[in-house]
């Protein structure tokens, strides 16, 4: 959004588009999953792949809960223990349900994408992590372009861990940054030196990462436009290939450790608002490329080569180029993804152990994706990549006409039109350069699931601005 706008329209604007609502990481949202879907349709469904001989390739999450100190900003599922023989204990659970799902994979086991997340990944010693790997790798085979990824925090990282990544093939890494102020980093536990990042970004450039992506937050405590905008002159300096600048979604009543964050010192909506749209305009004209709603990507980069060519993807590790492939996630709390069906494993460690124990996958809610939430889903989907919709690609897929199928929808979209925020085209939606700060606001147009429920699910999202 032009920052010249008048403070009239900024404010009418977020009045209209500041709701809760999802973040489409997937369709139907989780609030929409159930407990009757678990280990046996992970284990039926991977029956029947077993008898495809046109299955998707593979892609890995796996899962390490573990941290030194929990940031009172985050949701993620993580601990912090300080018994190190039970992360051993985890890593042997972790190890059986790898070994599990590779029984009821058919062969060969191509993976052409893997993503270790958390909690802290480098949580793990340098051994636990060249077992964890190797145990992968004795299970399944990496395409040659495979992507392997790893979300690292600079103050637990090691220069031998780095190094002990590259060695394995890890190619992509992501950093913990969020902000470089002190006043923030403190009000939100989390302590660390500018120098620290800078260190092991160097070090990782000097192995040879060959992308580097920085994770960044606005809306914390403490946080104002002056002071974000510091933070976002450094990265800029430092040219990381790719920046995520993530909205903080303060849930207190959903998240414990958020209840430690004084909610008088977080900015108001439209402060907030300006800090994203601020650090937005900088990354633009610094020469990144926005890439769906809140990533950005250096110009050059293949997920900027992929939106030029409306051919960008997203799934449960984030945006990709890769091929449509089937999510298998391991670990605590992990979501796999099987194409018309999805599960999460336990929360709790002593479920997770338990089914894996009886030699059961250790999935306990999920959801089966019937026509119309695939038909929805894509829509969603292009939508939050692309930044545009071919109506008539739809239509002809799904055997929908789909003016009628949306009708109720197209109609909603009318008042976004006349914001300013896409175009309704004969056969085609555009999002427009302001819909795309806006762009969860128009997605949830197509949530059939909201429309029922007459915005009661709204209440269990964050806000969207």
């Amino acid at each position: 959004m032009d920052m010249t706008a008048s403070n009239e329209v900024k404010r009418r604007l977020i009045e209209r588009y500041h709701r809760d609502g999802p973040r489409y990481t997937s369709y139907p949202t989780a609030p929409e999953w159930r407990e009757d879907v678990g280990a046996t349709a992970v284990f039926e469904r991977l029956q029947q792949l077993q008898q495809n001989e046109l299955a998707k390739p593979i892609s890995l999450y796996i899962h390490i809960p573990f941290c030194e100190e929990i940031c009172h900003f985050c949701a993620c599922n993580t601990f912090k223990i300080g018994d190190r023989a039970f992360a051993e204990n985890y890593l042997e659970k972790l190890k059986q349900e790898i070994a599990l799902f590779a029984q009821n994979i058919r062969e060969p086991r191509e993976t052409i994408q893997m993503h270790w997340g958390g909690g802290t990944p480098t949580y793990l010693k340098e051994n636990e992590i060249d077992s964890l790997f190797n145990t992968i790798s004795q299970h399944f085979s990496f395409a040659r372009d495979a992507e392997i990824a790893i979300e690292l925090d600079p103050r637990v990282t090691s220069l031998g861990q780095v190094q002990l990544l590259a060695k394995l093939g890890f190619n992509r890494v992501s950093f913990g940054v969020q902000d470089f102020d002190p006043d923030v980093q403190k009000a939100c536990n989390r302590i660390q030196p500018r120098d620290l990042t800078k260190q092991l970004y160097d070090q990782c450039r000097q192995l040879g990462m060959s992308s580097i992506n920085f994770d960044l937050i606005y809306g914390l405590p403490q946080q104002t436009e002056q002071s974000f905008a510091k933070t976002v002159e450094e990265v800029i300096h430092w040219r990381p290939d790719r920046i995520a600048l993530f909205s903080y979604a303060h849930l207190p009543r959903k998240v414990a450790y958020q209840r430690r964050i004084n909610a008088a010192e977080l900015p108001d909506p439209a402060s907030k608002f300006n800090i994203f749209v601020q650090a937005r305009e900088r990354f633009l004209e610094s020469g990144y490329v926005q890439i769906g709603m809140d990533h950005f990507a250096l110009q050059n980069d293949e997920l900027a080569v992929a939106l030029q060519q409306k051919k960008l993807r997203r799934n449960f590790q984030g945006y990709t180029v890769k091929p449509e492939s089937y999510i298998y996630a391991m670990g605590l709390s992990g979501i796999s993804d099987f194409g018309n069906l999805y599960v999460q494993n336990f929360k709790k460690f002593n479920l997770y152990y338990d089914r894996l124990d009886q030699q059961r996958f250790a999935a306990h809610r999920g959801v089966v994706l019937g026509q119309d939430d695939q038909v929805r889903r894509e829509v969603i989907t292009e939508l939050m990549c692309n930044f545009e919709l071919d109506m008539r690609a739809i239509a002809t897929k799904h055997n929908i006409v789909f003016r009628d199928y949306f009708a109720t929808e197209l109609a909603e979209l009318e008042q976004q039109a006349e914001d300013g925020l896409l175009q309704i085209q004969e056969s085609k939606l555009e999002v427009l350069p302001l819909g795309k700060i806006f762009i969860r606001n128009i997605a949830m147009v197509f949530d059939a699931y909201l429309r029922r429920s007459r915005g009661e699910r709204q209440a269990m999202f964050s806000k969207t601005i």
